[in-house]
């Protein structure tokens, strides 16, 4: 009797892991409020599992070279540490006082010892405090499913586990510390496609 309640405990045990493995894709077109495809619009998939599914990726890089930074959106799980070699002749100092990460690394070519190291979700934007004309944007989030849309303002999510969502669309165009505009979204096992205009963003 035993035996037969092991044998069935396995096998319910194993039917839940197979259920929670269910995952399904998802396509995101995002627009302006004019109706045009937005072009790199940070489109990302909250929930409590999608947190726990996060991990900081070995180590990610934001270079600066020709006095930009290159690339100048980054997207991140919380936790990654970030690189930002200089790759210009010239010095540069670059800083953020953004709530979700304060640092500042003072004037110097070739690349920082440390990486700096985004422990909080949220928007960082980054300047040089030598050339006022850089900027770049790194967004840090707490779940595996991101991504950056194409010129189409496509972007496609894959292997996305079944369950109750919040999809989230950030845009540099919109104004300083405005969050990510959100909605509620329901993922199964079929592939998705859900079109989204994002509101309030400023002049290009």
């Amino acid at each position: 009797m035993n035996r037969v309640a092991a044998h069935l405990a396995r096998l319910l045990l194993g039917s839940l892991v197979a259920a929670s493995a269910v995952a399904g894709n998802v396509s995101v077109t995002v627009l302006d409020e004019s109706g045009k495809p937005l072009r790199d619009a940070v489109v990302f998939l909250e929930s409590a599992q999608a947190k726990r599914l996060a991990k900081p990726l070995p180590l990610a890089q934001m270079a600066q070279r020709d006095k930009a930074f290159i690339p100048s959106l980054l997207v991140i799980p919380t936790g990654t540490s970030v690189s930002f070699p200089n790759i210009d002749t010239v010095r540069h100092h670059v800083y953020s006082f953004s709530p979700a990460k304060r640092f500042e690394l003072k004037l110097y070519v070739g690349t920082p010892t440390n990486p700096v190291v985004f422990d909080q979700a949220g928007v960082v934007v980054m300047g040089c405090n030598i050339h006022d004309q850089m900027i770049a944007y790194i967004l840090v989030v707490d779940t595996p499913f991101y991504g950056i849309t194409t010129a189409n303002g496509v972007l496609s999510i894959n292997e996305v586990p079944t369950g109750d969502y919040s999809l989230r669309i950030w845009h540099s165009r919109l104004p300083i510390g405005s969050p990510a505009q959100k909605q509620t979204f329901k993922i199964g096992s079929a592939d998705e496609t859900v079109k989204v205009t994002l509101k309030g963003l400023g002049s290009q």
